[in-house]
């Protein structure tokens, strides 16, 4: 792993060949698909759901369906505009240089038509079909990802992933808000846990691609502070993200199972960024960060899965008497 020159990390302009290319696509159905980033977006549904379902909202499921789908649609909007701003770094980086985009088969001017259709059509809908509220949260959502994060921060400063990781944990926000027209303590506490578990499992990501990160001019922490600065920020958010894991049981969300989940969950992302702080070099450092990546999306997952679990299956069990 190697860092690049500060020179080269500043250099965010956008080359003109991406932005000045046109003519019609050629892509398919699936090119459209990928622009949609079908991976975060489906992310973005099941937190959406849990903040849904914690809320107990007196809802028709339709109207909650209809929410869901056009969160998923604002969450692909947001993504499709990154891909069409970011086609200039994504034809740099080897994981990222075979989208739609940089591969020639969309054209950016119809990706950006496509998103911003898409942005508008979602904000619509879900004020007409649930309430004007959670249409302004999912606007100002998208507004703070594609503006602030991707044109603004992504290439201006190391702590990109941290500022604009807010975006990635307001969907529960937003579900909740789509069901019962406000936001509470559950969904504020589930947008805690999103927001402190995206630094460690992205900067986990930037030590393996560092280089692929350099390449692009993409100014992740790696790349400006240096691996070793990384390995303790990565132990330092996931030292707060472990008792913050264990909020919903303390302020009676969670359940007995939730509690174990959080508990031993939380022993885990701690252990793997420990050894991710102590082994620094060769093949371990490697495989250490890959590790602490790999079970992030895990707890992560675990965690919500077992929200959904207790308060949408009736699996809820008190934590009071246990912790006696």
């Amino acid at each position: 792993m190697t860092t690049a020159p500060t020179s080269s990390i500043k250099e965010t302009a956008r080359p003109d060949a991406l932005t000045a290319q046109s003519g019609a696509s050629n892509g398919d159905v699936s090119d459209y698909i990928a622009l949609l980033k079908p991976r975060v977006m489906s992310l973005v549904v099941f937190t959406a759901l849990v903040g849904m379902v914690v809320a107990h909202a007196n809802v028709h499921p339709v109207i909650a369906i209809a929410s869901l789908l056009m969160i998923a649609v604002g969450a692909g909007a947001s993504g499709c505009l990154n891909m069409w701003w970011d086609a200039d770094i994504d034809a740099r980086m080897t994981r990222t240089a075979r989208r739609p985009i940089p591969a020639g088969r969309i054209a950016p001017d119809e990706a950006l038509s496509f998103g911003l259709t898409l942005s508008v059509g979602s904000v619509l809908v879900l004020g007409l079909a649930a309430n004007w509220f959670a249409a302004a949260f999912l606007a100002f959502t998208i507004v703070f990802y594609v503006a602030v994060y991707t044109m603004g921060l992504k290439r201006s400063t190391p702590q990109n992933i941290v500022i604009g990781g807010a975006a990635g944990a307001f969907p529960p926000m937003i579900g909740q808000a789509a069901v019962s027209g406000a936001v509470g303590l559950e969904t504020l506490v589930l947008f805690l846990i999103i927001f402190l578990w995206t630094p460690p499992h992205f900067w986990a990501l930037a030590l393996v691609k560092a280089d692929d990160y350099a390449r692009a001019g993409v100014p992740m922490l790696p790349n400006v502070a240096g691996p070793d600065a990384t390995r303790r920020q990565i132990l330092l958010y996931t030292a707060l993200l472990a008792p913050c894991g264990l909020a919903p049981a303390f302020l009676g969300f969670g359940g007995l199972a939730y509690a174990v989940v959080a508990t031993l969950g939380g022993a885990s992302m701690t252990a793997l960024a420990i050894q991710v702080f102590r082994r620094r070099a060769g093949e371990p450092a490697i495989r250490a960060a890959q590790h602490l990546f790999g079970f992030s999306i895990l707890y992560l997952f675990l965690l919500f899965a077992v929200l959904l679990a207790e308060h949408g299956l009736g699996l809820w069990r008190p934590v009071a008497g246990w912790w006696a």
